[in-house]
């Protein structure tokens, strides 16, 4: 039987069976293993900073708690911190952020196997029986809103492109949903699609080679808002004036400003905040303190930010 209930705040829905068989007493004091990518873009820098902010407020509030943070500029580096985490610091939890989906399923399920609390987010595994539960944004509206929103803007027909991110089960869940919605359409027409990694230089290279290969292009689903700013300037140096609209996405403070200033090209992205890092180090830690499990799967729905709504996503303080 499902429970759907509200978590960290309004907005968030988490799905799940709610138990307690196999929970830590709750009187046990709780060492929290926390494994991130490194601020290699954007994002990251986001998803570091409010890790590190869930770290400081957390361990304020809760003396029996620690928590340890660990970045990985790739996956290898990330399941060597996994067996450290495990071997030297003895941590009974595990918040982590897979650098990459396959990679990392395998040394994720050996830390369950240890009797570590798993909580996997946003990057799912390929086998979910290596996690207790998952948090994450809603990847399929993340995919589908950019969709539709194109769709209607383009009158139904034209030439798209496509950047996708890492190879992972969240990229597949948002180009299936895209794809999904243009199937409905058979006058838009993607041209092509390729990873470019979350990565703004990335980005700017895949850019480039869309836009000598295809001399007309009407919009862009940059499936990032890093990669939109690589995008951008590849549009912006090849002074290419056929394009109509770069959708980016993850809601950076520096694409909704574009959005509420009228910017030429960017009418529109959808939300998808770094700060579910901090909601899920929250959730599992003050679930684990109570010897509780969390449900199975929290999801965080994305919104579509257009001139109307821009303010209320706009953090000018935040780091992204």
């Amino acid at each position: 039987m499902k429970q759907v209930i509200r978590a960290i705040g309004a907005g968030v829905l988490a799905l799940g069976i709610l138990g307690t068989s196999g929970a830590a007493r709750a009187d046990d004091k709780v060492t929290l293993g926390v494994a991130i990518p490194t601020a290699d873009h954007g994002f990251t820098g986001g998803i570091v900073w409010w890790a590190n902010k869930a770290k400081a407020d957390l361990e304020k509030a809760h003396p029996d708690l620690k928590v340890i943070v660990k970045t990985a500029a790739n996956a290898p580096e990330q399941a060597n911190q996994l067996q450290d985490l495990v071997t030297v610091n003895k941590i009974n939890a595990l918040v982590i952020f897979p650098y990459e989906s396959a990679t990392l399923t395998q040394p994720v399920e050996q830390v369950k196997k240890k009797g570590v609390y798993v909580t996997v987010v946003d990057r799912g595994l390929t086998n979910t029986s290596a996690q207790d539960a998952y948090v994450a944004g809603d990847n399929t509206a993340f995919g589908k809103i950019p969709a539709e929103y194109l769709a209607k803007a383009l009158d139904g027909k034209g030439n798209v492109v496509a950047l996708r991110g890492i190879p992972t089960t969240l990229d597949n869940e948002r180009w299936t949903a895209f794809t999904g919605v243009m199937k409905n359409y058979p006058d838009i027409k993607i041209l092509d699609a390729k990873y470019a990694n979350w990565n703004r230089d990335d980005a700017f290279k895949v850019m480039q080679d869309y836009l000598t290969r295809f001399k007309h292009i009407d919009a862009v689903w940059a499936a990032d808002d890093d990669m939109a700013v690589g995008v951008l300037k590849a549009i912006d140096q090849a002074k290419r004036n056929d394009i109509k609209i770069v959708f980016g996405g993850a809601g950076s403070k520096g694409m909704v400003k574009n959005v509420m200033d009228g910017a030429p090209m960017i009418k529109a992205d959808v939300s998808y905040s770094p700060k579910f890092i901090y909601d899920a180090i929250k959730l599992t830690a003050e679930a684990r303190l109570k010897g509780d499990k969390l449900p199975a799967t929290t999801i965080i729905p994305s919104v579509l930010i257009t001139k109307e709504n821009a303010q209320q996503f706009y953090f000018p303080d935040s780091p992204f």
